[in-house]
């Protein structure tokens, strides 16, 4: 089951991931943020890659609608993005099909 992201009060950008999406995926932390809010919004478990904390996905969008995929954590109440990229085409499908 997925968690439920509307607990959270926040977004964590320190020195570790400040510009680390914008450098390998060209994603501002603002459009990582906005695709929170947006609809239609997909949130899952990361069970891949839930090995020293528990991870989670987003399928979302922008306020401008690019299509994104983020991978976080919770801390805290706090997200903590780890990475952000353009959705693959496969995950665009997923995102339709479940929206």
């Amino acid at each position: 089951m997925a968690v439920n992201i509307s607990n959270c009060d926040g977004f964590q950008w320190d020195d570790g991931n400040i510009d680390k999406n914008w450098q390998k995926h060209k994603v501002k932390n603002i459009e990582c943020e906005e695709a929170f809010f947006n609809q239609p919004l997909m949130v899952g478990d990361d069970h891949k890659h839930s090995i020293a904390e528990k991870r989670y996905f987003v399928l979302g969008q922008t306020d401008v609608g690019r299509k994104l995929f983020i991978a976080f954590t919770i801390r805290k109440k706090i997200i903590r993005v780890i990475s952000a990229r353009t959705m693959t085409k496969k995950e665009k499908r997923k995102y339709y099909e479940k929206t």
